[in-house]
C-alpha cells in the first residue's frame, strides 16, 4: 500500500509541476489574446481580455498576412524545414550506422568531430558562415538545407549511434548471408528498429528549424526568400514603431503548425532519446 506521506509528496509535486506548466503556457495565451486587440490597447494593458473597442476580430490577421506576404514566407519555411529534416535524418542515420559498424580510428575521429560540433557556440562561426554561404551560393532555401545539415548533424549522430549499438549485428549478418545488399540491410532492417529515435530527432530538428531566425537571416538572399521568423521582423516601422497587433497575429499563425506537429508526435520523444542515450 502507498503511505499517506508518499501521497502527500506526490500531490505537492503535481501542484508544483502544474504551476510550472502554467508559467510556460501563459506567454502563448497572452500572444493569442493580444492578436485580437487594437495596437493602443496592447500597449496600454497587455493582460486584459479584448472587449468592446479593443476587440478587432481578424483585422490584425489580415493586415499581418498582407504586410509580410505571410503565405509565401510560410511556404519557404515549410520547404526549408521539411527538406532540412529529411536531409539530416538520411545522412546522419547512415553515418551513425557506418561509425558503429566500422569502428576504426577514422570512424572514432569522425564521431569525435560530431560531438565537437555540438559544443561549438554558433556565435563563433556566424559571421564566417554568412560570408561562406555567399561564396558557395548557399543563400537559397536549398543551400540553407545543407547549412542546417551541418549544424544539426552532431545531436542526430549522437542519438543514432547509441541506437545502432543496441541493434544485434547478427540480424544484419543473417540478411547478408541471404543475399541482401547493403542498402537493403540498412533500409529494411536497421531503419525500422531505429524508428522511435528517427521520429524523435525529426521532432527536435523540425522545432528548431521552424523557429530559427539567425541562420535564415544570415544566409538567405532576403530580397527573394524570407522565412516566417524573418518576415515578422518587417512589421517594425521607422523610429522604433511596431505593429504589435499584426505581429501577434503572425506569431499565432507561426506557432500553431509546430505546436500541432509536436502534440501529435510528442509520445515518441522520450522513447527515442532514451533509446539513443542508454546504449553503448
Amino acid at each position: 500500500m502507498i503511505s499517506g506521506e508518499k501521497v502527500k509528496h506526490g500531490g505537492l509535486w503535481t501542484v508544483l509541476f502544474s504551476l510550472v506548466s502554467l508559467a510556460w503556457i501563459f506567454p502563448i495565451v497572452l500572444v493569442i489574446i493580444n492578436s485580437f486587440k487594437q495596437k493602443a490597447y496592447i500597449s496600454r494593458n497587455a493582460f486584459s481580455i479584448p472587449t468592446g473597442k479593443a476587440f478587432v476580430g481578424l483585422e490584425n490577421y489580415t493586415r499581418g498576412i498582407e504586410t509580410t506576404n505571410f503565405f509565401a514566407s510560410f511556404g519557404w519555411t515549410l520547404l526549408i524545414t521539411v527538406g532540412s529534416v529529411i536531409l539530416i535524418l538520411v545522412c546522419t542515420s547512415m553515418c551513425a550506422w557506418w561509425i558503429v559498424r566500422v569502428n576504426n580510428w577514422a570512424a572514432k575521429l569522425l564521431y569525435t568531430l560530431f560531438l565537437f560540433n555540438m559544443i561549438v557556440p554558433f556565435q563563433m562561426v556566424m559571421f564566417t558562415l554568412s560570408k561562406l554561404a555567399d561564396m558557395l551560393k548557399l543563400n537559397t532555401p536549398w543551400g540553407l538545407c545543407i547549412v542546417y545539415l551541418g549544424f544539426g548533424a552532431g545531436l542526430a549522430v549522437f542519438i543514432f549511434t547509441g541506437v545502432v549499438k543496441g541493434i544485434p549485428q547478427s540480424l544484419e549478418e543473417s540478411a547478408m548471408i541471404d543475399g541482401a545488399s547493403v542498402p537493403r540491410i540498412f533500409f529494411q532492417i536497421v531503419v525500422p528498429i531505429m524508428k522511435p529515435s528517427i521520429v524523435s530527432v525529426a521532432i527536435l530538428q523540425a522545432m528548431w528549424i521552424w523557429n530559427d531566425y539567425l541562420l535564415p537571416y544570415l544566409t538567405l538572399d532576403l530580397g527573394k526568400y524570407k522565412t516566417i521568423s524573418v518576415a515578422i521582423q518587417y512589421l517594425k516601422g521607422g523610429y522604433g514603431s511596431v505593429d504589435m497587433g499584426a505581429m501577434m497575429a503572425c506569431l499565432v499563425m507561426a506557432i500553431i503548425p509546430i505546436i500541432v506537429f509536436y502534440l501529435i508526435c510528442q509520445k515518441h520523444i522520450v522513447k527515442g532519446v532514451m533509446a539513443g542515450a542508454v546504449k553503448g
